[in-house]
């Protein structure tokens, strides 16, 4: 007999009520599985980016633009990585939310505050990833036709914004929130306080891009452990 929660029919906080029906689907979890490597993914090939932090080139836009019109590949991998990631997030964001529903008390906060934060980080996403089109063609067919002080623009905004996973922060501590009243193994619950809470602290530092180190990482081990005990239901 498993040890782990039966998670398809608790309903936390609510003792003697029958229990909730919770469909066992397992897809949104391999979403999120998804969508956490392949922001990890986004971040690796965003930070092989690098025209505007080569001191070779520093302070040249024109250097920094030339410079861009050969890094074209890893910019499309960039975006194409980093919006996989936020439809999958999106998908995973919610499926939680209503697995959390179904496992915290009707006027609980945590379902709301936990599909709110990674909901910020699909927008980060999203408009991090938005002014690809606008630049990584142009560098293909004439980079005289882009501004050499926009390009350098363009490479510090693909290198701070998509990694701005502070949000999963906030659906970290929502989960350990969910665990302390049973809706969780006990582990996932710290889990999430460790990485979510170093995710949330970057969120408000200003180091806020440091959560895109953090933020994926978090995603992939709990979709993974969502994944382990959907299985053992």
């Amino acid at each position: 007999m498993s040890s782990t929660l039966d998670q398809t029919t608790t309903t936390p906080g609510t003792p003697g009520t029958a229990p909730t029906y919770e469909p066992s689907g397992r897809g949104w979890v391999l979403a999120g599985t998804g969508a956490g490597v392949l922001g990890i993914v986004g971040a690796i090939t965003s930070g092989m980016v690098d025209a505007v932090y080569d001191p070779a080139a520093a302070g040249d836009a024109e250097a920094i633009t030339a410079k861009l019109a050969t890094q074209v590949p890893e910019i499309l991998a960039f975006h194409t990585a980093t919006m996989f990631s936020c439809v999958l997030l999106v998908i995973f964001a919610a499926g939680l939310h209503r697995q959390l529903l179904a496992r915290t008390r009707p006027d609980s906060l945590v379902p709301g505050v936990a599909v709110a934060g990674l909901g910020l980080v699909a927008v980060a996403q999203l408009i991090g990833a938005g002014l690809t089109t606008e630049f990584a063609f142009a560098l293909t067919e004439d980079a005289g036709l882009v501004v050499p002080e926009s390009a350098t623009f363009f490479n510090h905004w693909i290198g701070t914004i998509p990694w701005l996973w502070g949000g999963a922060g906030l659906t970290g501590l929502a989960l350990f929130r969910a665990a302390r009243t049973g809706a969780y193994a006990s582990w996932l619950g710290w889990t999430s306080l460790v990485l979510g809470g170093l995710t949330a602290l970057f969120m408000v530092s200003p180091l806020q891009y440091m959560a895109g180190m953090t933020g994926p990482v978090w995603l992939v081990v709990v979709s993974l452990g969502l994944l382990r005990t959907a299985g053992e239901d």
